[in-house]
């Protein structure tokens, strides 16, 4: 029995199955984890998204910022961009099955000493903490004024977190956090303009993950998002955004020894 947590699929199919092939999946014993952006970009999202629904029981899936979009668009909140393979999940005889699933999934999910979360945790919030304001957002999708809300969680542009913001409008930053964040800055303001490598980064931006508060942490945080970082394991974060879509690498990892697997896509 082993549990294996996979970087960013966004419909590459392929190298998913062929990665499972590598680690010898056995449904029957071994668990799934998946940071978010299941879908969009890569050929097969639809695909993706119908065979990882099939594993329900035996997987965790994490919201990222492309599964929300699906979700957005299937309400009417936003509309498909150029670049956006989602068309062939809005036109499944079983498109309202699948989205709703969809929507009931995590925004965060802790277990043992690892929190698995898509882009990352504000350095400001304690694990606690970030487990607590994930489940508004998880309460706001699963509820029945979940296109009501909606508008709130997909929209946000604000960047700085308050405990005083009030509902629904915290939803949007707390999502963005969640699921946007790379760099921010020492007081915790996110940056969601910036998308390249570190050592490229505007100044007085920093990774997440690489200020003080993050790095004493007891946990250890499973996150992508970020395709340009690629595959980094330090101590206290696990990043698995290979960048598949972009003809890189789709990665897992195995929690129990820490074993990294990875397959070249194309």
């Amino acid at each position: 029995m082993a549990t294996y947590a996979f970087g960013d699929i966004q419909g590459c199919l392929t190298p998913l199955q062929k990665l499972l092939d590598r680690i010898r999946f056995d449904p029957s014993s071994d668990r799934l984890w998946f940071v978010g952006d299941l879908v969009n970009r890569g050929p097969h999202s639809l695909e993706v998204l119908r065979f990882i629904k099939g594993l329900e029981g035996r997987c965790v899936v994490v919201l990222g910022n492309h599964d929300l979009h699906v979700l957005a668009i299937h309400c009417g909140v936003a509309r498909l961009r150029k670049q956006d393979t989602l068309q062939p999940i809005l036109e499944a005889p079983d498109a309202d099955e699948l989205l709703d699933w969809l929507r009931c999934q995590s925004m965060i999910h802790r277990e043992g000493d690892y929190v698995l979360v898509h882009a990352g945790i504000l350095p400001q919030w304690s694990v606690e903490q970030a487990v607590v304001l994930a489940g508004e957002v998880e309460d706001a999708l699963r509820s029945e004024r979940y296109q009501t809300l909606l508008p709130f969680i997909y929209r946000s542009e604000e960047t700085h977190w308050s405990d005083t913001i009030p509902p629904p409008a915290r939803l949007g930053v707390i999502t963005n956090v969640l699921t946007r964040m790379r760099m921010c800055t020492q007081e915790g303001r996110i940056d969601l303009a910036f998308k390249g490598p570190p050592d490229q980064a505007p100044s007085g931006l920093s990774p997440w993950f690489r200020l003080p508060s993050c790095t004493r942490r007891t946990e250890t945080v499973i996150c992508g998002h970020w395709s340009a970082l690629g595959v980094c394991i330090e101590e206290k974060v696990i990043a698995l955004d290979g960048g598949c879509v972009w003809g890189n690498e789709l990665a897992c990892l195995r929690l129990e020894d820490r074993k990294l697997y990875t397959i070249a896509c194309q």
